[in-house]
């Protein structure tokens, strides 16, 4: 079997699929572990959903896999250093759901400027315009030039970070997005975007120090990994000032269960990662992935074996310098 769908697929894009390569679809097998492992066994590829685990013990069961597909970006359910040692290639859409996610920062940027309002100069409560403001963007990724392009629309001065780009990278120019340091950001924003791919050694970067450099009635959105922030450091923040207000679309099991920091903050709000799931950006990532994995399952395996090692193999290692 060429292709394995757990996921729910386009019918356009599955028929697309079953034209060209073996295909079972079964979407009841995300309910199903045992069943799962079993026809993970003699398949070449599968598409999963959030859902579905897949780790080292699961990938040694399936010894023909060469191609895992997931029609969101994120991958907190496969183990990518299982599948790298294996040989297998984790197939993501890179942009597929940029626009969606823009869109969703939007409004949710509006949303919180005028339901949470706060005291002006006369002592009345009253709710800001996106118009007018600095917005401070986290994290470069696909839906970066979309978001920045929709804020500039509104009037909006759009400031980023990412602590992997250099502020001379020329990202931030094509974005017209203007780089500055994070500690900057944080000061000089009434609203932060936060859309940083998560890595481990991103985990508690919003920490008390720097959440309480916010600029006074700062509101948040965050689409990244919630881990990212320290959770009493947030409460904190939420709580006593300078946030007035913070929207999560991804946030950790357990966070908002009782006796937890988080628990009772009305000026936080929670959704289950809806931002970049579209209509639109389903159809997207679906023919992305079906496309990649075509693509390599009619790529010929590279000839196994071994051949003797020439000296000039070893030039680069250890330090060396590589040919010019």
């Amino acid at each position: 079997m060429d292709v394995l769908i757990v996921e729910p697929l386009d019918s356009d894009v599955l028929a697309w699929l079953g034209a060209r390569h073996g295909v079972q679809y079964a979407p009841e097998l995300a309910n199903d572990p045992h069943g799962f492992r079993a026809a993970l066994a003699r398949v070449r590829s599968v598409i999963i959903p959030p859902s579905v685990a897949l780790d080292a013990v699961t990938l040694s069961r399936a010894p023909s896999l060469r191609i895992v597909g997931r029609l969101s970006v994120g991958a907190e359910n496969i183990d990518l250093e299982a599948c790298a040692r294996a040989g297998i290639e984790v197939v993501r859409p890179a942009s597929a759901s940029a626009s969606a996610e823009a869109e969703f920062v939007i409004g949710a940027l509006l949303q919180m400027l005028r339901r949470v309002p706060i005291i002006n100069d006369e002592g009345l409560l009253v709710g800001r315009e996106l118009g007018g403001a600095t917005v401070g963007v986290v994290g470069v990724t696909p839906a970066v030039k979309t978001l920045a392009a929709l804020l500039r629309a509104f009037g909006a001065r759009v400031i980023g970070y990412d602590p992997s780009v250099h502020a001379s990278d020329s990202i931030w120019a094509r974005s017209e997005v203007e780089a500055v340091g994070l500690r900057e950001l944080m000061q000089s924003s009434d609203a932060v975007c936060v859309l940083l791919t998560f890595y481990p050694r991103y985990v508690g970067l919003f920490g008390e120090r720097l959440l309480a450099e916010c600029k006074d009635n700062q509101v948040l959105v965050s689409l990244a990994h919630s881990s990212l922030f320290d959770e009493r450091a947030l409460a904190g923040a939420l709580s006593n000032g300078p946030l007035a207000a913070a929207w999560f679309d991804s946030m950790e099991p357990g966070l908002l269960d009782p006796g937890r920091p988080l628990r009772h903050i009305d000026t936080l709000q929670v959704t289950p990662r809806v931002a970049g799931t579209t209509q639109q950006s389903r159809v997207r990532s679906a023919w992305a992935v079906a496309r990649r994995i075509d693509e390599l399952l009619l790529t010929p395996l590279p000839r196994s074996g071994f051949r003797p090692t020439r000296p000039d193999d070893l030039t680069g290692l250890e330090g060396d310098p590589a040919p010019v």
